[in-house]
């Protein structure tokens, strides 16, 4: 079938990706390969597809494909998160959307068109049959190759039942229990979230500084400084620093509480920094992170003031009972104020804790949880870790992973939500609680318990999605059961994740595995980079700077952005993205096709039996050793997770080496009438066009595929199975090497000087090699004919070292000689020496004006980040630019 004149995205990906499937390509279960197994980050059940998705998912796509071109048996495990608070917010809309409002049993006449727990989690399910595959079938469009026959939920019934024997094992372990501490509680949804779920906003506030009287001695005070006065009225304690001066007298003594009349001490501990404020900073355990740990140290009364919506309960003062937190905030400043302790008012800037999801302000409560033991957890975790176990990619990533680790505190893993994995905990008439695999089995351990049978109540939270996340590598394989799976694919080899989740996903899946099977559940941990737009500034929808990753697809195919994304994924650096790099590799893509085009057209075409090891042509043996080298970089990269430098050598030895050079110097033999040199010529184009397709095949898999199959034809077989290349350094001729590398250096850098002093296109110039030894001067005459023709040469000379060169000649070192190239009477030479001039001052002003920008201290710290290295970014590319030019200059002088 042959090739169209272009290519079109459009047209291909579809159906080749089809034809992938439907051959069974993407199932695992291949008898004779060593198992490769990699499960997806799942995404949730609500998402759509953003470009972090498109990152990731590309990056093991590339992975897969190219241990499946290798042989191994892949498992690419997909599937799908529960997402409870996301979830439940989606349907909770839409059903308030028709009228419906949930009835959580605070009502004594629940309204007529109210539902219940059971009845919206059966809505719940039949959203996600209808709407829950979105994001998975936004994958397929960008390639990836999963196992879908095995694709699995969070809350199907196999992970569930995980779910529930890792809770009553950890539980009857005494690695799960209940506790009283503070949460994240978001005050519009009712439950505590996770600290990914909370998303800090800087906001311009207030510090209100007051004063506390001494108890017994009321002309004597400590002054304290607070962001948040309303709680106050739950302050326990006044900490100080054990060796500040100014307060050393006071510990142990007693401040009155303000509005609340109620003596409290002066306690001494390291949390208070005595160089910050005033020293002294007022303890509320029950409303601040670390205030909490700096009361259980001392063992302070722990008041919660607030409701489950923020507003202040039964105890605070009376006058303040029922407000809403920022309403008593203003009242409280008031009364302070009339009371004359209010000190100052100063404005300050903080970051305020916002649910991502509600957009309320997150409140730390105390309230009654459920808790993983994870410190007792993490210790076989750090380990495995230490040993080299499981090692990151960056390396840096376990500096971030320990630290993490290594402070872990306790996990509340409740959720006060309808949908998701009911906690399997079972209480009794007095409130003895039982936790069992199902009901019959707690009722059966509740009626040993209290000697009959009894009526029992389950628990009404769930759990936090990341608990089931945390099982994903061996609950998708079918643990709790023996499976075949279990056995043969985990533990899993390479993780691909962002940063982000390395403590929320990575250490928990870490810790889950290592108890349950004794093994870590991957070898490897890659970190992505985080992707950004082309000004280095995080994406945000506030800012309008989102990419949508399929957009990119539809406008210039999915090859261009895999493409994209690959070539900038290195290591321990960010992405910029935007258009114009995608447009670029587009242009990758019909770089290959015509390429394609070129070597159909010119009858090259497959072989059977071609041997690339008995070519005799010097330039079919340069290219057949430059393809086993390119295999080799490729390889090599795509084993050591260096994406962009597979991108990178495939892109170079594809565009240049094959496209730029070996295209264009076997133009001659192709229309030569060497029969035997043509014939070797074409086979040699031809199957190092095969190897091309090959190595870039797991990068852009559509037009590799497309291509293959109009070259092969349909009973070829695809590529996804087709072997990966395995080529051996021997075909690699190194006086072969060096012989046409010289020539495309020599070729190189007169075009290069002839594109500097404005050389007309369509001139044919005199080139002198001057001190030329043999070595240079026989490639010289042994590739005339393609010196001429590539660097538009009139004549070609070898000189003596000592000969004169001409007035008016540009020159280049090339190894032991020099190249001449005069010019006079092909270009006006003063004029071009006065152009260059120009140039240069105009170069060297910008420079001197970027510098002045950045010496300025002022617009340093007031410009955006991105505005700052936008500076410096063309600060060095005008350095590039000044040196080329005065080079230019110097060989005119």
């Amino acid at each position: 079938m042959a090739l169209d004149k272009h290519f079109r995205p459009a047209e291909v990906e579809e159906r080749q990706y089809r034809r992938e499937e439907e051959s069974g390509a993407f199932r695992a279960g291949r008898v004779d390969g060593k198992p490769y197994t990699i499960v997806i980050p799942p995404p949730n059940v609500t998402g759509s597809l953003h470009i972090g998705h498109a990152l990731n998912n590309t990056l093991q796509d590339i992975l897969v494909r190219f241990e499946r071109m290798r042989g191994r048996d892949v498992l690419w495990q997909p599937g799908t998160d529960h997402a409870g608070i996301a979830t439940q917010m989606v349907v909770e809309r839409q059903l308030a959307e028709s009228g419906i409002s949930l009835d959580r049993g605070g009502s004594d006449a629940p309204a007529a068109n109210s539902i219940g727990r059971e009845a919206f989690v059966a809505k719940v399910w039949e959203w996600k049959e209808v709407s829950g595959g979105t994001i998975l079938n936004q994958l397929r469009r960008l390639g990836a190759t999963c196992d879908w026959e095995r694709e699995r939920f969070t809350m199907d019934e196999g992970l569930s039942a995980a779910v529930r024997q890792v809770f009553v094992s950890l539980y009857k372990q005494g690695l799960i229990y209940r506790d009283k501490r503070l949460v994240n509680w978001d005050t519009r949804f009712h439950t505590a979230i996770s600290d990914l779920e909370v998303e800090p906003r800087e906001t311009r506030g207030f510090m209100w500084h007051f004063r506390y009287p001494l108890e017994g001695d009321e002309t004597k005070h400590i002054t304290v400084a607070t962001t948040r006065p309303e709680t106050m009225l739950g302050d326990t304690a006044v900490a100080v620093h054990p060796e500040d001066p100014r307060y050393r007298d006071l510990i142990g003594r007693n401040v009155l509480l303000p509005l609340a009349n109620r003596a409290i001490p002066i306690i001494a501990d390291e949390h208070a920094d005595p160089e910050a404020g005033t020293g002294a900073v007022k303890i509320t355990p029950a409303h601040d992170f670390n205030d909490f740990e700096v009361g259980k140290r001392h063992d302070l009364r722990f008041i919660n003031i607030f409701d489950r919506d923020a507003r202040l309960n039964e105890n605070a003062p009376e006058p303040y009972r029922g407000m809403d937190r920022f309403d008593a905030r203003k009242k409280i400043v008031e009364d302070l104020d009339a009371l004359g302790v209010l000190d100052s008012v100063h404005d300050h800037v903080l970051a305020v804790p916002y649910g991502d999801r509600s957009g309320t302000v997150i409140e730390p409560w105390l309230t009654d949880q459920w808790y993983v033991d994870a410190r007792t957890l993490a210790g076989p975790a750090i380990a495995a870790v230490e040993r080299g176990d499981v090692a990151f990619v960056p390396r840096q990533w376990e500096k971030t992973y320990f630290s993490w680790m290594h402070n872990i505190q306790p996990w509340c893993i409740s959720r006060q939500l309808w949908w998701g994995h009911r906690i399997p905990a079972w209480y009794g008439p007095d409130g003895h609680v039982f936790v069992e695999l199902d009901e019959d089995a707690a009722l059966n351990a509740a009626k040993i318990h209290y000697g009959k049978e009894v009526s029992l109540q389950q628990e009404t939270d769930v759990l936090d999605t990341w608990f089931s996340s945390a099982l994903w590598p061996f609950s998708t394989l079918g643990w709790p059961e023996a499976t075949p799976e279990v056995s043969r694919y985990y533990p899993t080899d390479v993780l691909v994740t962002s940063f982000d989740i390395i403590f929320f996903w990575v250490a928990r899946m870490m810790m889950m595995g290592l108890h349950f099977l004794e093994e870590a559940p991957f070898r490897t941990v890659y970190i992505h980079p985080l992707v950004r737009d082309e000004k280095g500034q995080k994406m945000s929808k506030s800012k309008g700077n989102v990419i949508d990753p399929l957009e990119f697809a539809d406008e210039y195919g999915a090859d261009a952005l895999r493409f994209t994304l690959t070539a900038l994924a290195a290591q321990g650096r960010e992405i910029k993205l935007s258009a114009q790099r995608v447009e670029g590799y587009r242009n990758f893509t019909t770089k290959l096709w015509n390429a394609a085009r070129f070597a159909e057209m010119n009858r090259c075409v497959p072989v059977d039996g071609f041997e690339p090891g008995t070519v005799r042509q010097v330039v079919n043996r340069w290219i057949v050793g430059a393809t086993a080298a390119a295999a080799a970089e490729v390889t090599l990269a795509l084993e050591s997770l260096r994406f962009n430098d597979a991108a990178s050598a495939i892109y170079q030895f594809t565009w240049g080496t094959y496209c730029d050079w070996y295209l264009e110097f076997i133009k001659p033999l192709l229309l030569g009438d060497d029969e035997v040199a043509k014939e070797e010529t074409r086979a040699t184009a031809a199957w190092v066009l095969s190897q091309i397709l090959h190595l870039l095949h797991p990068i852009a898999p559509f037009v590799t595929e497309e291509i293959w199959e109009r070259i092969n034809g349909a009973g070829a077989g695809l590529l996804i199975t087709a072997p990966w290349p395995l080529l051996s350094t021997e075909a690699i001729d190194r006086d072969v090497a060096a012989e046409m590398d010289w020539v495309v250096r020599l070729v190189s850098l007169i075009r290069a000087v002839r594109s500097e002093v404005n050389v007309p296109a369509a001139a044919k110039i005199p080139m002198v090699l001057r001190g030329a030894n043999d070595t240079s001067a026989r490639r010289l005459r042994d590739h005339a004919e393609e010196i001429h023709r590539l660097a538009r040469l009139e004549t070609a000379a070898v000189e003596p070292g000592d000969a004169r060169v001409p007035e008016g000649s540009a020159q280049i070192v090339l190894d032991e000689a020099v190249i001449v190239l005069p010019l006079s009477g092909v270009i006006d030479l003063e004029t071009e020496k006065a152009r260059l001039q120009k140039e240069v001052d105009r170069v060297s002003n910008e420079i001197a004006g970027i510098d002045r920008k950045l010496e300025n201290a002022e617009f340093v710290a007031r410009a955006p980040e991105h505005v700052v290295q936008e500076q410096h970014e063309r600060r060095a590319a005008s350095e590039g630019t000044l040196a080329h030019l005065r080079e230019a200059l110097q060989r005119l002088e």
